[in-house]
């Protein structure tokens, strides 16, 4: 399956997961995976919230900002991914003058506990 991240239709979604701003996002949902092609125009986020019956892997196509996770915080840029385990907590947050863009892939687990 080819997934034409181009041809489908853009969302806008203001202060997601209470963030900032909004998170503009192109995605595919199914039944087993969210994978979204994403931005946050500076001083954007996506808030902090628990990862409980998924995980998600986050990799930064351009820009760069910092990942809020449980309790610290880890700076990304382009070329690296960030990876939120099942059962943790975390933001993206771009605190850059550029846009942040990002591919980002979140499969659904069993519930932790």
């Amino acid at each position: 399956m080819i997934l034409d991240f181009p041809n489908i239709k853009e969302e806008r979604l203001p202060r997601f997961k209470g963030g900032e701003k909004e998170y503009i996002a192109r995605m595919f949902v199914d039944e087993h995976n969210r994978i979204m092609y994403g931005r946050l125009e500076p001083g954007a986020s996506i808030g902090m919230h628990l990862h409980d019956t998924s995980s998600e892997a986050i990799y930064i196509l351009q820009g760069s900002g910092k990942v809020l996770i449980d309790d610290g915080e880890e700076k990304v840029s382009a070329g690296q991914c960030h990876y939120c385990p099942n059962g943790h907590a975390h933001s993206l947050v771009n605190d850059s003058d550029a846009d942040l863009i990002f591919f980002a892939v979140i499969p659904q687990h069993e519930s932790v506990g």
